[in-house]
């Protein structure tokens, strides 16, 4: 598979493979047995990956350990990414809500550390920005965590430009890691410009719209009480039926380049930028091949304009159903000053 750097050095493949749904996810409580979780990371290797994402939070504990097992063979040849910036007792806070105190985060690398199986993270993001803390401190420890060796890149996850900005003017941000789909584009109009400035890698989880662009979701389709998708109003009424137009139009076109619906949209994001790495999940091996093709695909520009097209007009009626993942986002509110 081709490589490509983000930020000024983390060579990575240009598909990843995020592992977050190997210990459960959309409403389910675990992932698939621990030995298969480890066979598909491997899988995914022999595939050609060699970027994996993970953090402290799934599981949580767990998602780290069964990454670090299954990458220690191989660990010279591959980049794990890793989160901080949850409040957990063993890095020396109360549970609960966020946390990026500056010992916090020097007692998480070392857990990480451990469950990795690793004596560097290769990418360290906050996972999520802490108001109580300013992003100054925080990218001044992962500076330090990197002059110690410990940690070789710094990200940040779902921060808003000024955010990231400040962040950066102390420690060069290598990535920010954001949802980004052709179902779901609002940082085009905030983050991605800034990090075209700046030079800094864009790492889109959901590349796949939460399933629904692989083309196995339609009208008819129901979740679980437990699956936030099916309170999510993008996945409902008239939102529904813009968003099935979309995966029609990646349904004819994969059929005319020999490819699936998933492999599109994964080519679409990958023709975005040529520092745009997306780490789509799955916990099927065949999903896993698919997604990994992917980089394989070619498309003309005539059928990146189509694909443009049918994206543009699901902007159109999702700015009316917004995601609940945005809520995420940092939207730059007043931090404390450094």
């Amino acid at each position: 598979m081709k490589q490509r750097t983000l930020g000024t050095g983390l060579t990575v493949s240009e598909i990843g493979y995020g592992c977050m749904s190997l210990t459960g996810a959309y409403g389910q409580t675990g992932g698939p047995a621990r030995e298969d979780a480890i066979a598909l990371i491997r899988r995914a290797a022999d595939l050609g990956v060699t970027f994996f994402d993970t953090a402290e939070v799934y599981g949580p504990f767990a998602n780290e350990d069964i990454v670090g097992e299954a990458l220690q063979p191989i660990r010279d040849q591959v980049q794990i990414a890793t989160k901080f910036g949850f409040a957990f007792a063993e890095n020396g806070v109360e549970p609960g809500g966020l946390c990026s105190h500056p010992e916090s985060i020097r007692r998480a690398v070392e857990h990480s550390l451990r469950r990795l199986r690793t004596d560097h993270i290769d990418l360290y993001y906050q996972h999520r920005v802490d108001p109580q803390v300013p992003i100054e401190d925080v990218a001044g420890t992962v500076k330090e965590l990197i002059e110690a060796g410990k940690v070789r890149h710094f990200g940040l996850s779902e921060a808003a430009a000024g955010t990231i900005r400040r962040a950066h003017a102390v420690q060069a941000v290598a990535a920010v890691q954001s949802e980004y789909s052709m179902w779901w584009r609002d940082r085009e109009q905030d983050t991605i410009p800034v990090l075209a400035e700046l030079g800094i890698g864009l790492v889109p989880y959901s590349p796949l719209g939460k399933g629904f662009l692989t083309g196995t979701i339609d009208a008819t389709t129901t979740f679980a009480d437990s699956d936030f998708r099916g309170q999510t109003p993008r996945f409902q009424g008239e939102a529904l039926e813009a968003n099935l137009a979309l995966v029609e139009v990646l349904k004819q076109l994969a059929a005319d380049a020999g490819a699936t619906p998933a492999q599109l949209a994964l080519a679409w994001l990958l023709n975005q930028q040529p520092w745009i790495v997306p780490i789509p999940g799955t916990k099927n091996p065949a999903r896993m091949a698919e997604n990994t093709g992917a980089a394989a695909v070619e498309l003309t520009e005539a059928q990146l304009v189509e694909l443009r097209a049918a994206a543009d007009q699901i902007q159109i009626v999702g700015a009316r159903y917004p995601a609940a993942q945005d809520a995420m986002t940092n939207r730059d509110a007043p931090l404390p000053a450094a």
